[in-house]
């Protein structure tokens, strides 16, 4: 069987990982009936973090094909995409084609496979923020759409796709549980102090970068304001991109807490296992943040994890900063109740297995 997996950004690199690390175990064991996996990186987000030592330390092969594409409109990028990966898919013909999550290069990944009637295999499959402003919501929704498997993460995203149909349609809906549960897992053991942070414990870890919140200034301003006085009584941590550290030293408001450049991915699992409480408007981190039991205050009006709200772990905040305090501020106090976290929501950490499980499965 061959297998192109397509990825463009640094968060899929490290979802494909479980699973190319959990084909690698396959192909030790059963030889005879063993996976080739070819993975492709659009060039999406350029990452420095991604060196070779990366892959290295991820354990996991590099690409075989670096397309570079990235920067432009979401049109031009994915267009430009689109037609790159149809190149190497009609060059090595493979079996199957596996994306991750919700960026352009997934869409593009997915459109060039079913184009060329190749099976797309979509894993973190049903999510739904059900904001189509949201660029992400839109990949989401068509990838699923021309998925042969759709590998779901929760039992959210199963009624998700239950609601739009998907029992009618030819194809595979499973819920395997989450590969990033599985990598925060694994890679634990790997996770490291970033050198521009003294403090060992006790910290609030920040993270802003939607442009939403990035691109207008009242917002900014008033997430600035709120971590400002957050660091009066619990100091802040913030692994910023220059892009937002200039927008926010070009504010009237100057912040106080500690800015530092972007960190790897074992030094935010470090920062995430010995922070006190999460601030964030990624999607990914609310999860990761529910991983290693904190808490966490999501400066979003909607999010793709409902079960974490549901759970009363993860609270959605609107930008204003009295909001953003007082959110926090509760979730300081509730930070020695793990009771929330007992629920494996994401399954067992075997997700990766699972998933080369039923492909090989199809197969025989």
């Amino acid at each position: 069987m061959k297998i192109i997996t397509v990825v463009g950004a640094r968060p899929q690199f490290v979802k494909a990982a479980t699973v190319s690390r959990a084909i690698i175990e396959h192909n030790k064991t059963n030889p005879s009936n063993a996976i080739e996996e070819l993975i492709v990186h659009t060039g999406q987000h350029y990452d420095a973090n991604m060196s070779d030592v990366f892959f290295d330390e991820m354990e996991i092969p590099k690409p075989v094909y670096s397309l570079g594409v990235g920067g432009g409109t979401h049109g031009a990028m994915t267009g430009r995409q689109l037609e790159k990966i149809e190149e190497v898919l009609l060059k090595e013909k493979p079996d199957y084609v596996l994306v991750y999550g919700d960026t352009n290069s997934t869409l593009a990944g997915a459109l060039a496979a079913v184009k060329l009637h190749i099976p797309v295999v979509h894993v973190e499959a049903g999510l739904r923020s059900f904001n189509m402003q949201m660029p992400e919501e839109i990949n989401r929704i068509l990838t699923d759409q021309v998925s042969s498997i759709l590998f779901c993460p929760t039992d959210t995203a199963i009624n998700n796709l239950k609601n739009e149909g998907f029992e009618n349609k030819n194809c595979q809906v499973i819920n395997v549980g989450d590969v990033m549960y599985d990598a925060a897992m694994y890679y634990s053991s790997k996770s490291r102090k970033p050198s521009s942070v003294s403090a060992d414990d006790g910290f609030a870890l920040v993270t802003i970068h939607r442009a939403d919140n990035t691109d207008n200034v009242d917002r900014l301003s008033n997430i600035v304001a709120a971590l400002n006085e957050i660091n009066l009584t619990t100091p802040v941590v913030c692994p910023v991109h220059p892009r937002t550290k200039k927008m926010i030293l070009d504010l009237n408001i100057k912040p106080t807490f500690l800015m530092i450049d972007p960190v790897s991915y074992f030094e935010m699992i470090w920062l995430l296992k010995n922070c006190t409480v999460v601030v964030t408007d990624s999607g990914g981190l609310q999860k990761e943040a529910y991983f290693f039991k904190k808490y966490c205050v999501t400066i979003r009006e909607q999010t793709e994890w409902v079960e974490l709200t549901q759970a009363g772990v993860n609270k959605l905040v609107v930008a204003v900063k009295s909001n953003i305090v007082a959110e926090v501020s509760e979730s300081l106090t509730n930070v020695n109740s793990i009771s929330p976290f007992k629920d494996n929501i994401y399954g067992d950490g075997n997700a990766a297995k699972s998933i080369v499980s039923i492909l090989i499965g199809r197969v025989l």
